[in-house]
């Protein structure tokens, strides 16, 4: 499944600088407003310390891991919902994406300039959240306007429509953006082709110097942490410039890097990680002589749609799984092992599949 995280925020916090060591796609990094005129889209693999390990197992002719989509989004200025800066073209980008990864300006640099001259985290989150909830209020607005014409017809289905949309008005209006609040199903779908921006789940990317990516509690992260418990976001601690740093470097020489920084992992890995938990991924694998591959997939996907995911006549000629943790396989040492111990399972349409899990599908054609 493609799924796309956009990266956006204020001009000048390390967007760029971010997204070019996520994708080492050379996107243009300089010290102006809009140098990212059109998104640049990269896809990074996706860390998974389990494909190394079936690899081991099943020796294959390769390897796949699952792929995240980054979306680097052109910077935002006060009165982009009104055409300001280039806040149409970049709305319009935000909409197409699963999640938002809000770079935050944590550090202090004389040589690059702060679109609003100060550095004030919650100042620059606000001022990209006002934008999207006054993009939201416009696409309320006109689907309210639309619905209160069809209401006079008397459809109670369409006043229900019309006192929902109130209500979300209302609630845009008290600057609140919508991710917090909690719809039923079915408003969910009088919401879903609006595709409003200020409903995405988000995650604060909080930007601070090469020297502090590693210390607890910093002030002005902190702030940011504040800012986020009132959404329920994560924040993920970076250094742009630390992770340009070792995107030039390779797999060894990153580890020690990251050591010498007293650091576990890159904070592009615990970004992945992260978007993972938000946007409720997991990864199931398929394991062969071919290849070991790593597939996405939502909490809660039954074994035929995690099937279609591979290949949409693998979910209609459903038939059934044979199903193994990955963690049973290896340990187990072979296919064969696994049935011998018991681990290996089949399993029919109602299975819900969890995260790890080695998967081979019976269909017919």
């Amino acid at each position: 499944m493609s799924l796309k995280a956009g990266i956006v925020g204020l001009p000048n916090v390390g967007k760029s600088t971010l997204f070019n060591a996520i994708t080492k796609a050379g996107a243009e990094a300089a010290n102006y407003p809009f140098c990212t005129i059109d998104p640049n889209v990269g896809v990074v693999e996706v860390p998974d310390e389990r494909l190394a390990s079936l690899a081991d197992v099943v020796h294959p002719e390769k390897i796949v891991p699952t792929t995240f989509e980054f979306v680097d989004i052109a910077g935002l200025v006060a009165g982009a919902s009104k055409g300001e800066g280039l806040g149409n073209k970049f709305l319009a980008h935000i909409r197409e994406v699963d999640a938002i990864v809000h770079v935050v300006r944590c550090f202090v640099d004389d040589q690059v300039t702060h679109v609003s001259g100060r550095i004030d985290p919650p100042a620059d989150i606000e001022t990209i959240e006002l934008e999207l909830i006054f993009a939201d209020m416009d696409t309320v607005a006109r689907r309210l306007d639309r619905l209160r014409k069809q209401s006079k017809s008397g459809d109670t289905k369409v006043k229900e429509e019309v006192a929902f949309f109130e209500t979300v008005a209302a609630h845009l209006e008290e600057g609140l953006p919508l991710r917090r609040i909690e719809f039923s199903d079915e408003q969910l779908l009088w919401l879903r082709d609006l595709h409003l921006l200020s409903q995405k789940p988000v995650i604060y990317a909080a930007n601070v110097a090469e020297g502090e990516v590693a210390m607890e509690n910093l002030p002005e992260v902190e702030r940011v942490r504040d800012v986020a418990a009132k959404d329920q976001a994560q924040v993920v601690v970076i250094s742009a410039k630390i992770e340009s740093e070792l995107a030039e470097l390779d797999t060894e020489e990153q580890h020690v890097f990251l050591e010498e920084l007293g650091l576990k992992e890159s904070g592009l890995d615990r970004l992945i990680r992260s978007s993972y938990e938000l946007l409720g991924l997991i990864t199931y694998f398929t394991a062969g002589v071919q290849e070991v591959r790593a597939w996405t997939i939502r909490k809660g996907t039954r074994a035929p749609q995690a099937a279609g995911v591979i290949h949409t006549d693998f979910e209609k000629g459903f038939i059934r799984a044979e199903v193994v943790s990955c963690q049973d396989l290896v340990n187990a040492g072979s296919y064969a092992s696994a049935r011998e111990q018991g681990k290996l399972r089949l399993e029919g349409k109602e299975y819900t599949v969890s995260d790890g899990d080695v998967m081979h599908f019976r269909f017919n054609v």
